[in-house]
């Protein structure tokens, strides 16, 4: 197998990972979040951990999925520019947006590590046994995976249609 195959199908494996990571905190949140309103309002008896809970799954759910909706081309794109040029043109902004989201993949592993550093020895009230700083973690994280899928694009070219990306999505014009 040569070296782009396999570089394909690791990218392949990781946009998978990343979607069932995504999948599963979004019903992980689905359920506590319910259930802190029903302890709430129905009995009456507030629970302090759902809601920083779902915060904190957000962020693992925004930055993981964010990483594989650019992979999958299902991130929010303004195509109007794109829709007016020729198809030459059209690759090489397609291709400069892949850079410059390579810098900020970049940034995010920069400045994201610097994050987790500097509130490593800090605790989260409800959970005084988590390190503040894992709340982080997914920023640097998401930040070498997008980085990974940057390099995919820039390599090899987009994700071929047989991959398991959802291209049968409208395109958001």
């Amino acid at each position: 197998m040569m070296m782009r195959e396999i570089y394909r199908t690791a990218m392949e494996w990781l946009y998978i990972a990343c979607i069932s990571l995504a999948g599963a905190v979004m019903l992980i949140m689905t359920i506590i979040i319910p259930y802190g309103v029903f302890m709430r309002y129905v009995m009456n008896s507030p629970a302090s951990w759902p809601e920083p809970a779902g915060i904190l799954l957000m962020v693992l759910f925004s930055f993981i999925g964010g990483a594989a909706a650019y992979r999958a081309k299902s991130h929010i794109a303004v195509a109007t520019l794109l829709n007016m040029v020729n198809d030459a043109n059209r690759v090489r902004l397609e291709r400069g947006a892949d850079v410059g989201m390579g810098i900020i993949a970049v940034f995010m592993i920069k400045w994201g590590i610097q994050l987790v550093d500097a509130v490593w020895l800090n605790t989260i009230a409800e959970f005084p046994d988590l390190s503040a700083g894992v709340t982080y973690i997914p920023i640097p994280v998401a930040g070498v995976v997008t980085l990974l899928f940057c390099i995919e694009r820039l390599w090899l070219g987009d994700p071929p249609a047989t991959s398991f990306t959802f291209r049968d999505q409208p395109q958001i014009d």
